[in-house]
């Protein structure tokens, strides 16, 4: 079973967002597009091979803590080998780090395949990718040297260790503690740690922490706030570090790669190693988290992507009723894709996915030309990225959930049994609006920082984007509705911006009361962008009689799915945008 489309894939990278231009600058200059096919048919391999075979029996097996450490799939060990020894977990780092110079847009579209085929066995290598570079960028040469090598080649497993139970979304409450120690520079940690991904587990030999703490008499909140590294065993001798496994977490979804509650320093053993700057864990920690945030997105579209396949497949091979124009009890049955209702449930989800999945991309591609970039280009390529993050980040995870619904009744009865992998689907794509930030903290983010840095200069880099390719758009006869269609709500979309930007300096909690809407109409506007995009290329394509109609024509009919049926929705949330009712703000908590 088809779990992505290649050819879709390829038409991003190479005819959408053409990351060919790349190899123009010096630091990815070694490339050429046959090693980017390369690259991406070794990730086909390994996903096709091990981990798709693996996705239901990690689903049905999940991990189990037994005698103080938490077992997993034994398929695992192998899988984080192979990921180390062929060079994934430090593919983007530079030669002289070890790594291959990849582009992150390659990189990500890798990732994609991975995590469309077995999303919770993708889990593992590229949290560990994310530990590493926190050491790389920010730790000493010895920290690097002492554990970066054996994180690379997949013998050490990473982990982000942020959450405690009373430090979710406020980190400025975080209680673990570092003291210092009188030898070494070293730190003794005590604390907890909870929700903390692959946290312990049996397929690799030591895990290794980045870890927030807060230096004993540290400043209060934030500023606070230390980044250290904290193994389970010691390097030096291979001793337990006093980082227990008190429990493991059981969920919904996602269940083959295990969430643990550490407790750390229970017996005043454990010692941790400050990385960079004392005080400055958080911003060093949040550098990690933007990159993060778009691979969550990428992690939400390739689970959306795999139940669309999987219920195009159903909708295609499984015969029931007849065209409502045919009233003979005998003519054979058609297949449920020729009924308009299903027709329409697939649309959505492939409107949601492959719009999803150009913009991520997009995203990362902004990425490396910040990477090779210099002056106000690299500039305006981080304002931009950093405007789209939490875009990226929260349309795919919310959109993912209603599209693996919407494959699940593709299937009627059937998708809601274990008979069928989209059950699973469904399951595992309600993390992604939690995972690095909730979908309400991201519509913060946008409207109350986002929006506002340099005086509003992200989205007016934005807004000249989306008119550059309407201007395109327009060249095509075909695509001039839409292009209208566009133009109406990208006004609308200003005029909301112009109403609540004054708001922002008066009452704060009037202003970002409706963040999260405001995020969503930002999302189902960015996507549009994104389809339009699609759809001109597409049309050029067919007035060229390209041999590949059908592929093409989808696009363009997908397009009109999209601003008919989800644009059309910033009409309603900017309506509630510009009203003066504070509904949410004026509601007490005894009315309820």
């Amino acid at each position: 079973m088809a779990f992505y489309s290649k050819r879709d894939l390829y038409f991003h990278l190479f005819e959408n967002h053409k990351i060919e231009d790349l190899i123009s600058y010096p630091y990815f200059s070694d490339h050429q597009r046959e090693t980017f096919d390369l690259v991406l048919d070794a990730a086909e391999k390994i996903a096709q091979n091990s981990m798709y075979p693996l996705l239901t029996e990690m689903d049905r097996n999940e991990p189990q803590l037994e005698n103080g450490k938490i077992k997993v799939h034994p398929g695992m060990r192998k899988i984080i080998r192979q990921f180390g020894e062929d060079g994934w977990i430090n593919a983007t780092f530079s030669y002289e780090e070890g790594g291959q110079q990849l582009p992150n847009t390659v990189y990500q579209a890798s990732g994609f395949i991975f995590q469309a085929a077995n999303y919770s066995a993708s889990v593992y290598p590229f949290l560990t990718t994310g530990a590493a570079n926190l050491i790389r960028i920010f730790g000493s040469k010895e920290l690097k040297e002492k554990f970066t090598p054996n994180m690379y080649s997949g013998k050490w497993q990473g982990t982000m260790a942020l959450t405690e139970p009373d430090a979710g979304s406020s980190l400025s409450d975080l209680q673990t503690t570092a003291y210092p120690t009188s030898h070494d520079g070293t730190f003794k940690i005590k604390g907890q740690k909870i929700y903390i991904s692959c946290g312990d587990h049996d397929a690799c030999e030591n895990i290794i922490h980045l870890m927030l703490a807060r230096i004993v008499d540290a400043p209060a909140g934030t500023k606070g706030i230390s980044l250290f590294v904290v193994p389970k065993y010691r390097v030096a001798d291979n001793q337990p570090n006093d980082v227990l496994t008190q429990g493991i977490y059981h969920k919904m979804g996602y269940k083959g790669a295990p969430i643990a509650h550490l407790m750390i320093g229970s017996d005043d053993g454990c010692e941790g190693y400050l990385v960079g700057e004392a005080n400055k864990g958080l911003s060093y920690m949040f550098q990690m988290m933007n990159e993060a945030r778009v691979g969550v997105g990428m992690n939400a579209c390739a689970i959306g992507t795999a139940a669309y396949h999987a219920s195009l497949s159903y909708a295609n091979e499984r015969p029931q009723g007849r065209k409502l124009s045919q009233k003979d009890p005998s003519l054979p049955q058609i297949p449920i894709i020729e009924h308009a209702d299903v027709k329409r449930m697939l649309l959505f989800q492939k409107s949601v996915i492959e719009g999803s999945l150009s913009l991520l991309l997009y995203c990362a591609k902004l990425s490396d030309l910040v990477h090779v970039e210099k002056g106000d280009q690299k500039e305006d390529f981080g304002l931009l990225l950093d405007l789209l993050t939490p875009i990226a980040k929260s349309y795919p995870s919310e959109m993912c959930c209603l599209s693996t619904s919407a494959a699940v009744q593709v299937l009627g009865g059937a998708g809601y049994t274990t008979d069928f992998p989209i059950e699973q689907y469904y399951r595992e794509a309600r993390i992604h609006p939690i995972h690095e930030g909730t979908t309400g903290i991201h519509g913060m983010d946008l409207l109350g920082r986002k929006v506002l840095t340099q005086n509003g200069k992200a989205l007016k880099l934005l807004l000249r984007e989306i008119i550059e390719s309407i201007a395109a758009a327009k060249a095509i006869p075909s695509l001039v509705s839409k292009t209208i269609m566009l133009e109406n709500y990208l006004k609308r979309t200003q005029e909301v911006i112009d109403t609540l930007l004054p708001k922002a300096g008066k009452d704060m909690e009037a202003f970002l009361s409706d963040a999260t809407l405001f995020l969503e109409m930002m999302g189902i506007l960015v996507i549009g962008w994104q389809w339009l995009k699609q759809a001109t290329i597409a049309a050029q394509k067919l007035q060229s009689e390209d041999l590949e109609k059908d592929f093409y024509q989808g696009k363009i009919m997908c397009m009109n799915y999209y601003f008919e049926y989800e644009l059309v929705k910033i009409g309603s949330l900017s309506t509630r945008l510009l009203s003066e009712e504070k509904v949410t703000i004026n509601m007490k908590k005894e009315w309820f």
